[in-house]
């Protein structure tokens, strides 16, 4: 009767879900080397592309068409939003969520077909551009056959129910349980799959910070090995993460400083703030993108002239000078004023005519391509002037080419000066290709949001 009895307990104890894994915390990383960058992210663009809302049409074939635009754009490395079929169970709004993901292995019939996509593909490579995908590895919809074919791979509740991810409302997608055999397996066998058949450049991973840095070490380790330049984003903040697995980490921090700058809730200083942290907790050679919209900002927190202001054209102007890796969502080119809908056909309404945002992006990439003390780790340091609080002064420099950037982050007139040897001597305005000769002490008269960016 007792070992009765343990055998009923024993087998109740296997109905009880296993308790919810803890969030992994940032682990302080500066004393190791990161993982560093391919060489074509170190000077390109990120442009973000929402294919339901890019057109009007909502087709892969619209974004191919549009490619000579975003060519002469300067962007190069083209990153998709999740294009695979959408589930149907507990699916959000007429369309659905692009990261409630029904099949890892097929292209969404709403976007168009494979041989669609390949021809993308195709197409931007023959313009030198990469292209990125977004993996969602969290999670998937609740009707993915994985669900039935492989029930380990998930978390379940007491009832033997599966569950969405721990601590969210994204009920319609569900839990991996990163310790189950075999997952890992077949992720990175997904992975895989859309750079052997199709020739993907890169993924950027879709909420990194929910799955263990264990399982990404090994997990990029494999595509890595066979494609040793492929480019890994991870949409998190988490130091440990660039060590072996990702290139690069979502500017969470300095992104939220530049807004409550903006708003004038704080001091241009709140960016220093931000950056400080970065360099004392990521990996030496790390990296942050560095962004003033995207996908969640846009739909969720508001378009960058809500959140921004007049501002919005500094802040992507500082998007650019800041070590980094900048990256642009579409329709900010077009001056984009509205939040898209995130889970019905709403098409970006492209203007007959260029917005001056566009003209500004085009130099920006271009210096970015062309100049080395614009690309991803080159020396940064701030300049000070007597006005820290509303002045941002940032120079970059490379190999003896310097790029400096005097910025009023208020909604105020600014007089101030500032002072550095290295500001002495020719120089060349980045926007108008006038000359310009500064003395090591530069008198700046700004007006609100104003900017010049010098190069030499």
């Amino acid at each position: 009767m007792k070992s009765l009895r343990l055998l009923v307990l024993f087998l109740g104890a296997q109905l009880v879900a296993a308790p919810a894994p803890e969030r992994e915390q940032a682990r302080p990383s500066a004393h190791l080397p990161a993982l560093g960058q391919p060489a074509w992210v170190r000077s390109g663009t990120i442009y973000e592309i929402n294919v339901r809302q890019f057109s009007a049409s909502g087709k892969f074939a619209a974004v191919t068409a549009d490619l000579p635009r975003l060519q002469a754009l300067g962007v190069d490395i083209l990153w998709l939003m999740p294009i695979h079929p959408i589930g149907e169970k507990n699916r959000k709004g007429t369309l659905g969520s692009y990261y409630a993901v029904k099949d890892y292995f097929a292209v969404n019939p709403e976007f168009g077909t494979e041989e669609d996509f390949r021809a993308f593909v195709t197409a931007a490579h023959a313009r030198g551009m990469k292209v990125v995908l977004d993996w969602v590895g969290n999670h998937v919809a609740p009707d993915n056959p994985l669900t039935t074919a492989h029930p380990e791979f998930f978390w379940h509740d007491d009832q033997g129910r599966l569950v969405p991810p721990h601590g969210t409302d994204w009920t319609d997608v569900v839990q991996f349980d990163f310790n189950a055999p075999g997952l890992l397996d077949y992720q990175a066998s997904a992975l895989l799959h859309w750079i052997g058949k199709f020739g993907v450049d890169g993924y950027r991973c879709d909420v990194a910070w929910g799955l263990p840095t264990p399982f990404w070490d090994t997990l990029t380790a494999r595509v890595r090995a066979v494609k040793p330049d492929v480019f890994f984003l991870a949409e998190a903040e988490l130091p440990q993460e660039q060590v072996r697995a990702f290139h690069t980490s979502y500017g969470f921090d300095l992104h939220h400083a530049m807004n409550a700058v903006a708003q004038g809730k704080k001091g241009a200083s709140a960016i220093d703030d931000a950056l400080a942290k970065f360099r004392a907790h990521f990996p030496r050679g790390a990296s942050l993108m560095v962004f003033t919209s995207s996908h969640d900002e846009n739909s969720w927190a508001g378009t960058e002239f809500e959140r921004l202001g007049a501002g919005y054209a500094p802040f992507a102007v500082l998007a650019f000078l800041l070590d980094g890796v900048p990256m642009i969502y579409n329709g900010q080119e077009a001056g984009l004023d509205r939040r898209l809908n995130f889970f019905e056909r709403d098409p970006i309404v492209w203007p007959a005519e260029p917005h001056p945002a566009a003209a500004r992006y085009r130099v920006l990439t271009a210096l970015r391509r062309s100049h080395p003390a614009l690309r991803t780790g080159a020396a940064m340091r701030r300049l000070d002037t007597t006005d820290n609080g509303a002045v941002y002064a940032v120079l970059r420099e490379a190999g003896g080419r310097k790029v400096v950037g005097f910025l009023n982050l208020t909604a105020k007139d600014v007089k101030a000066d500032a002072f550095d040897p290295a500001l002495a001597g020719p120089w060349t305005d980045a926007f108008t290709g006038t000359p310009v000769t500064l003395n090591a002490l530069v008198p700046l008269d700004l007006k609100p949001w104003e900017y010049r960016v010098y190069t030499r």
